[in-house]
């Protein structure tokens, strides 16, 4: 009869999960040897939890499938919460397991015990200890189940004597599909863009496999298309539609687009930012009842997928097409950005690294970033080609995702991963270069190294405050890599730069390029209100004072 951790096992297999990212414990020891026996799933041993929570985030943001982490008893496990977080915050379902001490030292103040039920609850979607043999296999089969059809973390917490027990196996074969909701009709939607002169679409994650789609719709109603975060990639940015994104790291002319439009058509996005929209006409679409009307009113929600609304939403051509007219507004942008992207100067500035990126990056190469400022010049100034795919921690925003991040979408892509990463993030999760280089995963990471948390920079200086604590003292990453194994080149000068580049781009295997770059730099939101730069100007003269001091 098989063990409660085989039945475990077995049932993530059963779920389709291919691996599962975890460090070993003695808690954990029954599930791990049932790892090893069963050939259908792959332990990947990562260097801390958090990075392994990262993985199987990312993991499911790339495939949609679950994926599955784990932890052991007390401190393991409390470690997987960032990235589980991160999971929770972006609707992806990701299994985490719990390692826990023996059932009869429950609540006994044991060494390593943490109540982690209790802990877990805020993040799941489904969160239950097994107490029994007898309902294991129902409490794993819920928790893959809720995760699935709630787009988030199923959570199991297993005394360790619970694991070793034997288990029958229920019936539960069958699986209940998450619902296809029949939004009803669409005459009031049609009706409403039939009418307005000026619309302008936004996508976010959940439009990644409609580009055909909404392409096709946003040409026949003449609609400019803006992106959330989320949304990058899905179009070519070089699109004549496509406006680029929207928010504190969008672009001007999504800003105008925005500013002029008379209706906006939500497609698979909810945006936080409600200051970059305005109070308009607006339809949104989702497959989430939760994130419906969420930030603002509809006019209409529908509760379906992006498909089901644009095959059935018969609307008429417009003749006059609104993107057409912003086509100014975007060449003069696009000017703005290649001037930016041409500063040769030294120190080495972050738009021309990352311009150089973007012409030479594969046009089906998967590109992971990192938070930080880093972001915004990656959202800015790395165009989007017909077939990249962009993955960064939108929601939760949390530093030091981008390595991690780059283990689970390479374990679930099979291709090669490219990840842009400032150094305040490199510093915190750069254990992970060891689990990098044991997989030989085809990651390449860039640094951008310039010994200061920039957007804490900015965040201080725009409210008033002059810089202070941001300063960092940094390793040089490339010799740091090297010493794993990974193949590390560092860049220090323009004058260096493109032959850094071509040889980060040419060799084999995993490679990290330290780049060291401007440290004053400053991007600057899309729009800047008076108050903002009132503030911004009153931190600069106190910088400059207190330095004359």
């Amino acid at each position: 009869m098989p063990t409660v951790a085989d039945v475990i096992i077995k049932t993530l297999v059963n779920f389709g999960v291919k691996r599962i990212y975890a460090i070993p414990g003695d808690s954990l020891n029954p599930i791990i040897d049932a790892i090893r026996r069963n050939k259908d799933i792959k332990y990947v041993q990562v260097r801390h939890e958090e990075g392994g929570a990262l993985s199987a985030s990312y993991e499911s943001k790339y495939t949609g499938n679950l994926s599955a982490c784990m932890g052991t008893s007390g401190p393991g496990s409390i470690h997987l919460l960032n990235g589980l977080y991160d999971a929770k915050t972006q609707h992806v379902p990701v299994i985490a397991l719990t390692g826990q001490v023996e059932t009869e030292l429950l609540h006994h103040d044991y060494f390593q015990e943490v109540n982690l039920v209790k802990l877990f609850d805020d993040v799941s979607v489904f969160n239950a200890r097994i107490i029994t043999p007898d309902n294991a296999h129902y409490l794993i089969w819920k928790a893959c189940r809720e995760a699935i059809t709630k787009k988030g973390v199923g959570h199991i917490d297993m005394p360790v004597d619970i694991l070793m027990e034997s288990c029958k196996e229920e019936d539960l074969s069958y699986y209940i599909n998450p619902v296809n909701y029949n939004p009803g009709g669409l005459d009031e939607a049609v009706n409403l863009i039939n009418n307005r002169n000026k619309p302008v679409i936004m996508i976010g994650g959940g439009s990644r496999n409609y580009r055909g789609e909404i392409d096709e719709f946003a040409e026949k109603i003449g609609a400019p298309i803006i992106y959330s975060l989320n949304g990058k990639g899905v179009f070519n940015d070089t699109d004549k539609k496509v406006m680029g994104g929207i928010g504190l790291l969008g672009t001007k002319p999504s800003i105008k687009a925005i500013e002029k439009s008379d209706l906006i058509i939500f497609l698979g996005t909810i945006f936080p930012y409600t200051q970059f929209l305005k109070n308009v006409d607006n339809i949104q679409v989702n497959t989430n009842i939760d994130d419906l009307n969420k930030i603002m009113k509809a006019n209409y929600s529908y509760l379906c997928d992006i498909k089901y609304f644009l095959d059935n939403i018969n609307v008429n051509e417009k003749d006059k097409k609104f993107y057409q007219e912003m086509q100014d507004e975007k060449a003069k942008w696009s000017e703005d950005m290649v001037r930016l992207a041409s500063n040769h100067k030294n120190p080495i500035r972050a738009e021309l690294l990352t311009d150089k990126i973007s012409k030479k990056i594969e046009d089906d190469a998967i590109i992971i970033t990192d938070t930080g400022n880093v972001t915004l010049w990656s959202n800015r100034f790395l165009n989007a080609g017909n077939n990249n795919k962009f993955y960064f921690s939108s929601w939760l925003g949390t530093m030091g995702s981008g390595i991690p991040g780059s283990v689970g979408l390479a374990f679930a892509s099979g291709k090669k991963i490219y990840g842009l990463i400032g150094d305040g993030s490199f510093a915190m999760t750069v254990m992970e270069l060891i689990t990098i280089k044991k997989y030989n995963l085809p990651v390449k990471l860039v640094v951008y190294d310039n010994s200061i948390l920039g957007m804490i920079k900015l965040e201080e200086e725009v409210m008033g405050y002059p810089e202070y604590g941001v300063d960092l003292y940094n390793p040089d990453f490339a010799k740091l890599a090297e010493s794993i194994g990974i193949t590390g080149i560092r860049v220090d000068t323009v004058e260096a730069l493109d032959a850094g580049l071509d040889k980060f781009f040419k060799c084999d295997g995993p490679a990290v390029l330290d780049v060291v770059t401007e440290t004053n730099e400053t991007p600057m939101p899309p729009k800047l209100n008076f108050k903002v730069a009132e503030k911004y100007v009153t931190s600069i003269l106190k910088e400059k004072l207190e330095t004359k001091d």
